[in-house]
């Protein structure tokens, strides 16, 4: 990786943004229709058919690929994540685009106070500021105590710890595996947990939503690939700051395309989770280029 592609590693984490959030629209227009585990489900097994292809072509094939030496890790990796998916389209449903991303930005402010017990991360004064600031944000979004309270708020946040979780576990991973091999398991794992349930749930699709389930197959595929991508030509520290771009994305997708209601108090909380979450991220990485 040279230092001057780290520009084409930044459009492509922008363009990513874009295409998880129109998939997240997409999730939204079906699951008003159908029942969220048949499409998460229908994601995934198209999701777990990319992810054994890619891997079939890489060196050494399928077989290098799949080896783990932390093969219950990775499954619960997997499941972890097919599970925050389920909660979170579950979220867009009963709260919309705008108001589930502003939440749910809460997660890295998360991963870094949950990498502290689990990982022995070390996260000084300035993060842990930063943590408590964001949680102020969510307090001003969720407005506990007051007669506009919604316990449905709480799903995205549900979601964000889930989505946190989930990362811990990655770092954990990657200490003995390859991300080639993490994200394997992501897709296969998941698959596999899904199909456990998703049958007893089955709402058969027709008309035009198939065409909607497709484009939200393939652009979630094109989406982990481009991410993928985005990785080999910048590092993730450099290009995990943009991936805010999502919440400003879903929100004008909420906006223009759903009618959301873009009110004040989620505007004011939105801005300072993510500028809460952009200090961390940016102090995490001066501090791993200090070493």
């Amino acid at each position: 990786m040279t230092p001057d592609r780290s520009g084409l590693g930044i459009t492509l984490m922008i363009v990513t943004m874009l295409i998880f959030a129109a998939q997240d629209g997409v999730s939204r227009h079906l699951a008003e229709t159908y029942n969220t585990v048949t499409v998460v489900m229908l994601r995934y097994w198209f999701f777990a058919v990319f992810v054994v292809c890619l891997s079939a072509v890489r060196a050494g094939g399928l077989a290098r690929v799949a080896r783990t030496s932390r093969p219950w890790l990775q499954i619960g990796r997997g499941v972890l994540l097919v599970a925050e998916i389920l909660v979170m389209v579950t979220a867009f449903v009963r709260l919309g685009l705008v108001q589930a991303h502003a939440i749910f930005a809460f997660f890295p402010l998360l991963v870094t106070a949950l990498s502290v017990p689990i990982l022995g991360e070390r996260v000084g004064w300035r993060r842990w500021l930063a943590v408590g600031i964001g949680f102020v944000g969510v307090m001003i979004i969720l407005r506990p105590g007051v007669k506009v309270f919604s316990v449905d708020a709480l799903i995205p946040l549900l979601a964000a710890t889930m989505f946190a979780g989930y990362h811990i576990l990655t770092r954990l991973a990657s200490r003995t595996d390859s991300p080639e091999t993490s994200f394997f398991w992501t897709g296969v794992a998941g698959a596999g947990a899904i199909t456990v349930v998703g049958p007893f749930y089955w709402v058969p699709m027709v008309g035009v939503d198939w065409y909607w389930m497709a484009v939200l197959c393939v652009v979630s595929a094109v989406g982990h690939f481009l991410l993928i991508q985005a990785l080999t030509f910048a590092e993730a520290s450099v290009i995990q700051p943009y991936s805010y771009f999502q919440l400003v994305f879903a929100s004008l997708a909420g906006v223009v395309v759903f009618g959301e209601v873009l009110d004040g108090w989620t505007l004011t909380g939105g801005v300072i989770i993510a500028g809460s979450g952009l200090f961390a991220m940016l102090r995490q990485r001066d501090l791993a280029e200090a070493k």
